[in-house]
C-alpha cells in the first residue's frame, strides 16, 4: 500500500506557523488524558463505522481510562462551523470539539484559518508505521500537505457496486456508463451531490473526462473550470434524464442508495470504501450476488484523517485516540470485513512479522476486492474544485 494514493503537492505551501508539540513526552500525554471524554465528531451515516467507534471507546476506556463519545454529524462542516463560532466568540480553550473525522475542503478551511492543534502527528508513537515522506499519501490531503496537523486512520477509494444477477457486463468507464444507461433507463442513480458521495461521483467523472486532468491539482480558476468541466456537463446532461426517477430526485446518501440496490430499484451503488459491499453482504444488507466494479482507468482515492481543533478541551485524550487508531492491531481489526473492512493506512514495509501475520489472517469474500483489483488510484482534485463543482450542480439542476 506504500504510496498507493500519492498525489501532487501544492507548489505554494499553505503551512501554518509551526507550534511546539503540546505533549512531547508521551507518558505525560497518557497521564493527562486519563479520565477525559473525547468528543469525536464524525459522520454518523454508516452503522458499521459507528459500531467501530463504539469499540474504540471500549478499548480506550479499558487501556487508558479515556472515553470516546461520538458526536454524529450529517456533514463535517457542522463541526468546522462550531469551531469557527467558538473562535469568533473568543473561546480559545475548552472547546466542544476534541477530534474530527475530516478531509479535503474542511481541512483546508481549518488549516488556513489557524483552527488546528499541532503539528502533533510526529509525536504519536504509532506514526513510525506510516510513510510520511514528502508527497506521500499519508502526508497529503486532496493535494494539500498535512504537515502534521491531521493523522491518517483509514484508506478511502471510490468504487461502484452492482448486482451481478442483473448486470452481466458493467461499463468500462464513465463514458461507457452513459451507453449502459441508454440501454437500461431508470436503473442508475447517484447520491445528491450535497452529500460527499454524490460529490465524489461528479469528481470521478470530472477526472476521467477533463481535457487536462493535471489542471485539477491546482486551485480552481474561472477559466480552468469552464474548460475542464465542459465535457463533464455535456455528459451529465445526456445521462440525467436516463437516471432513476428521470434524474429529478436523488438518494440522500450512499446508505440510501445501497438500500435501493438491495431492493432492486437500481442496479448500482457507490462507496468510498471498496470493502463496504462485502461487509454489507456479511450483515445481510446486500444480496450475495453484489460485486465491486471500478473503471479501467482507476478511481479517485484518498486517506481519511482525524484532526484536533486548536481549542479542544481534551487535546491529550484526542492525541491518544489518534495514536490508537494507528496501532497495527487496531488497523487489522478495522480491516476485517466483519468489523469495518477499511484498508489499512500503514506502510507494510514498516510492520513486524506479527503485525503482517494479523493482516494475512483476515477473512476474504467473493465481493471483497484486492488492491490490485481496484486498479490505479487517481489523485483527488484540489478542494476548491469540489466546492465549485457542487455549487454549479445545484445551480444547474435544482432550480
Amino acid at each position: 500500500m506504500r504510496n498507493l494514493l500519492a498525489a501532487p503537492v501544492l507548489a505554494a505551501s499553505l503551512a501554518l506557523p509551526l507550534a511546539a508539540p503540546a505533549f512531547a513526552d508521551w507518558a505525560q500525554t497518557e497521564a493527562e488524558a486519563k479520565g477525559q471524554t473525547v468528543y469525536f465528531n464524525a459522520w454518523g451515516g454508516d452503522p458499521r463505522t459507528n459500531a467501530f467507534i463504539d469499540w474504540v471507546s471500549d478499548q480506550m476506556q479499558e487501556k487508558y481510562g479515556v472515553t470516546v463519545e461520538q458526536v454524529k454529524l450529517s456533514d463535517t462542516a457542522e463541526a468546522v462551523s462550531r469551531v469557527q463560532a467558538e473562535k469568533a466568540a473568543g473561546k480559545d480553550d475548552g472547546g466542544a470539539v476534541d477530534l474530527i473525522w475530516i478531509n479535503g475542503p474542511n481541512f483546508l478551511a481549518m488549516k488556513e484559518a489557524g483552527l488546528l492543534h499541532g503539528p502533533f502527528v510526529s509525536d504519536l508513537p504509532n506514526a513510525k508505521y506510516l510513510d510520511l515522506s514528502e508527497g506521500s499519501a499519508a502526508a497529503t490531503d486532496f493535494t494539500v500537505p498535512t504537515e502534521g496537523y491531521e493523522s491518517p486512520w483509514r484508506l478511502a477509494k471510490f468504487a461502484f457496486a452492482y448486482d451481478a444477477e442483473r448486470v452481466s457486463d458493467p461499463p468500462k468507464d464513465m463514458a461507457g456508463l452513459l451507453d449502459w444507461a441508454k440501454a437500461h433507463p431508470g436503473r442508475f442513480t447517484h447520491p445528491n451531490p450535497s452529500n460527499f458521495m454524490g460529490a465524489s461521483f461528479l469528481k470521478q467523472a470530472l477526472v476521467e473526462l477533463a481535457p487536462d486532468p493535471a489542471a485539477l491539482s491546482q486551485p480552481v480558476t474561472d477559466e480552468a473550470y469552464a474548460k475542464e468541466t465542459a465535457p463533464l456537463w455535456a455528459w451529465y446532461d445526456a445521462l440525467r434524464p436516463l437516471m432513476w426517477r428521470e434524474g429529478k430526485s436523488f438518494p440522500e446518501n450512499e446508505s440510501v442508495q445501497a438500500q435501493l440496490l438491495a431492493d432492486g430499484e437500481v442496479d448500482f451503488a457507490m462507496f468510498f470504501d471498496p470493502a463496504a459491499p462485502a461487509a454489507m453482504i456479511e450483515q445481510g444488507v446486500l444480496p450475495p450476488s453484489v460485486r465491486v466494479w471500478v473503471p479501467e482507468g482507476g478511481t479517485i482515492g484518498n486517506i481519511s484523517y482525524v484532526a484536533i481543533p486548536y481549542n479542544a478541551a481534551h487535546q491529550a485524550g484526542a492525541e491518544l485516540v489518534a495514536n490508537f487508531l494507528l496501532d497495527p492491531a487496531t488497523q487489522a481489526h478495522m480491516q476485517d470485513i466483519r468489523v469495518l473492512g477499511s484498508f489499512s493506512v500503514l506502510d507494510p514495509a514498516k510492520l513486524d512479522a506479527d503485525a503482517k501475520a494479523a493482516f494475512a489472517d483476515l477473512p476474504t469474500a467473493p465481493a471483497l476486492p484486492t488492491l490490485n483489483d481496484l486498479g490505479p488510484t487517481l489523485p483527488e482534485p484540489h478542494p476548491s474544485w469540489m466546492t465549485k463543482l457542487t455549487e454549479d450542480w445545484a445551480q444547474r439542476y435544482t432550480k
